[in-house]
């Protein structure tokens, strides 16, 4: 008894000090409007972890970023290599290699810290790669989320910048041949060329500066820019709240999902620290960038077989597939093999993925606000230009490494040229049609599905002798997926005048035109009648 009222009293006192806190803290901090935040809904559907996957890369990065940063001397004075690796010992070589060489061999944990935030790297440039596509698929840049589109995009982009500028701070033989490379891209910009590289490199090439100019790059302004971006769209996020598939009791105007605490909260959690033991693992088994097999970096040496990283191998595939064009204008030459692949093609490619969200909604004409992802079959023609960005993409990657496939195989590396060169040109269309194809079959096998039901499998024969397919009834959340689906009608000819009205009209067209209507819900069956028993006839009655 005296335990129990010890206990109770105890408990008083506690409940007392946390009253007393929370109200505290409330009177300076916005505690009582964070307990609706941590109730907010988040969708389950694994591909909406994506862009969680990215976030918590960057965090790994930024962590072993830290760590690598106090050791790292981002100098290209010429020092002589003296320390634990022996082959090297007497090299003459900058500063910022031999600083990355002590980083591997000298400091404790410095190439598994280094390993780890190469391969960060690569995951999260990946990750929002993925996350940008499964965003463009599913229809989830429309109205309201523009901005969020805007700054995906440019979040891609400056991973792009970032894990160059890293890459290139070594300055061995294989990230001095990539600085070489970008150079020849400057030059190529014409009339401004010269000055371009002038400035970024402090005087000829390679200059004494570009490493330390990339070097603040890459651990203060970009990194920045990436911090700002991120937690603006973040809170863009929490606001417009997620998208989510259709389904039973979900629609444009509510959220189904796992609350934020403690269900997502503790999923994610899980995922950040799978991702961490993930790049620990890869960072401690598998070797990546080992700078002391290529060696310091000479302008007079280009190394063979070198392969920058994935994400900017395509831009090194635009530049061996390119002819070798050029043009003479009023005493300045353009080298169209170069400023095509390198300096129009990013620049198209950006301006493509900024402008999509505004164009698809010009040629629908739909202002409404969607919250429900598309089924990328129901949008065949997106769906089909996705998939031929991604095989162009493929091509484009192939063919950066055209000279170890060619080596490798044991065929020549002239004809392994052109055959990439024909399949830019006719491959992304075959992959559009193809995929435009699939997708509508499929919408024909979801009307199939509706109107038969589900296949059992069994087969059963007539009276007359004739056999058939036994069906059961669909899932009625199957149901309610398949019959989900929002198309915009094509517009019609009375859409406007001029010839902008007839461009966007033929557009309408052949982005909706194509479709397989789904058939009508059947009517709710009418509930049975209930008798009503006559009743007594009352005194008024009477």
């Amino acid at each position: 008894m005296i335990l129990a009222k010890k206990k109770a009293r105890v408990g008083r006192a506690v409940r007392r000090s946390a009253e007393g806190t929370v109200w505290a803290l409330d009177r300076r901090l916005p505690v009582a409007e964070g307990g609706g935040l941590l109730r907010k809904a988040f969708p389950e559907h694994w591909s909406f972890l994506l862009g969680e996957l990215a976030l918590y890369s960057f965090v790994v990065l930024l962590l072993t970023g830290v760590y690598l940063t106090l050791f790292f001397q981002p100098g290209m004075t010429e020092v002589v290599y003296d320390g634990s690796f022996a082959p090297l010992n007497g090299v003459r070589m900058s500063e910022a290699y031999s600083s990355t060489l002590r980083i591997s061999f000298d400091v404790r944990g410095g190439l598994l810290i280094r390993q780890i935030h190469h391969w960060a790297a690569l995951i999260f440039v990946a990750a929002i790669t993925l996350h940008l596509l499964r965003i463009f698929f599913t229809g989830a840049f429309r109205k309201p989320r523009e901005i969020n589109w805007l700054i995906g995009v440019t979040l891609f982009m400056l991973a792009l910048v970032e894990g160059f500028a890293g890459y290139s701070l070594p300055d061995d033989l294989v990230s001095g041949t990539g600085l070489r490379i970008a150079q020849g891209i400057m030059l190529s910009i014409p009339v401004v060329g010269t000055y371009v590289s002038f400035f970024a490199f402090g005087g000829e090439y390679p200059g004494h500066e570009i490493i330390p100019r990339l070097y603040t790059t890459h651990i203060l302004l970009v990194p920045g820019i990436l911090v700002a971006l991120l937690t603006a769209h973040l809170i863009l996020v929490f606001h417009l709240k997620h998208t989510q598939w259709a389904g039973p009791s979900r629609s444009n105007r509510n959220v189904v999902g796992k609350p934020m605490f403690p269900h997502f909260m503790t999923n994610s959690g899980g995922l950040f620290f799978m991702v961490f033991g993930a790049l620990a693992a890869l960072g401690g088994a598998v070797q990546i960038n080992p700078i002391w097999s290529y060696g310091p970096y000479r302008p007079d040496v280009v190394t063979t077989g070198s392969q920058p990283d994935w994400y900017v191998g395509f831009l090194e595939g635009a530049l061996r597939l390119v002819p070798p064009w050029e043009t003479n204008v009023a005493g300045h030459t353009v080298m169209w093999n170069v400023l095509l692949p390198a300096v129009m093609l990013p620049g198209i490619l950006f301006m493509l993925l900024y402008a999509y969200p505004f164009f698809e909604q010009w040629v629908t004409g739909d202002r409404r606000e969607h919250h429900l992802c598309d089924r990328p079959r129901d949008r065949p023609t997106r769906t089909g230009l996705g998939v031929a960005a991604v095989v162009c993409y493929a091509v484009l990657l192939a063919a950066g490494g055209n000279d170890v496939v060619a080596y490798t195989f044991g065929i020549s590396l002239n004809a392994l040229t052109w055959v990439l060169r024909g399949a830019l040109v006719i491959l992304p269309p075959v992959a559009f049609v193809v995929t435009k194809r699939i997708c509508l079959a499929l919408q024909e096998r979801d009307r199939e599905r509706l109107i038969e039901g589900e296949e059992t499998g069994e087969v059963g024969q007539s009276v007359e002798g004739g056999y058939e397919e036994g069906h059961r009834p669909l899932d009625p959340h199957l149901r309610h997926v398949l019959l989900s689906r929002e198309l915009p009608e094509p517009l019609g000819g009375g859409s406007g005048r001029g010839r902008t009205a007839r461009v966007r009209t033929a557009l309408s067209s052949w982005y909706y035109g194509e479709r397989v209507e789904m058939p009508p819900e059947p009517p709710e069956p009418p509930e049975p009648a209930v008798p009503v028993e006559p009743s007594e006839p009352s005194e008024l009655e009477r």
